[in-house]
Formats: C-alpha cells, sequence, structure tokens
C-alpha cells in the first residue's frame, strides 16, 4: 500500500520546477529565439507589404480574385504579426496557468 501512495504522490507533484541556471548556453539560446522573432517579424512586414499591393492592384485592376486573396493575406500577416509580438506574453501567461493546475 505504500508503494501505491508513493506512485499517486509522483503523478501529483513531481517536484520539478523551470530552473534559470540549469544548463550552459541559456543566454545563447535566449538570443538565438530572439533573433528568430526578428526575422519573423521582418518577414511578417514584407508580406503585408506584398498583400497590400495585392489587394489594391485586384481592387483596380477588377480582379476579385486577386483582391479577396489580398485580403487575407494582410489579415494573416496581421495575426501573424500579432502573435510574434505576443509570443513572450502568451507562454508566459499559459506557464503561469500550468503552475495553478491541481
Amino acid at each position: 500500500m505504500y508503494l501505491a501512495e508513493q506512485v499517486i504522490q509522483l503523478a501529483y507533484d513531481p517536484g520539478i520546477k523551470p530552473n534559470e541556471g540549469g544548463l550552459p548556453g541559456l543566454n545563447v539560446l535566449k538570443q538565438v529565439m530572439g533573433s528568430i522573432n526578428l526575422f519573423g517579424l521582418i518577414a511578417v512586414v514584407g508580406a503585408l507589404a506584398v498583400s497590400a499591393g495585392v489587394w489594391a492592384w485586384g481592387h483596380h485592376s477588377g480582379g476579385h480574385q486577386a483582391e479577396a486573396n489580398g485580403k487575407k493575406g494582410v489579415l494573416v500577416s496581421a495575426g501573424a504579426a500579432l502573435l510574434l509580438g505576443a509570443a513572450n506574453g502568451v507562454v508566459a501567461f499559459f506557464s503561469t496557468l500550468g503552475t495553478q493546475v491541481r
């Protein structure tokens, strides 16, 4: 019976917490992730500019399909920019939410 209680306790709280200084290279990894985020934001600016151009071209040339695709591209680009900009906050929110699960 004692072993079963230990297994239940282990499943409930294994005692593992995030450790900032646990592995070498954490600062390098943070810099790499920040650079990837910046690269994504720059790519979104380009996608937004191209999509806006397609939208305008489709509108002025009567190409309804091009206009619709340009609108879609603008919305997707705006959503991607929102997610890239909010990435730290979203991860922090759900990480904090996850620590409250009992």
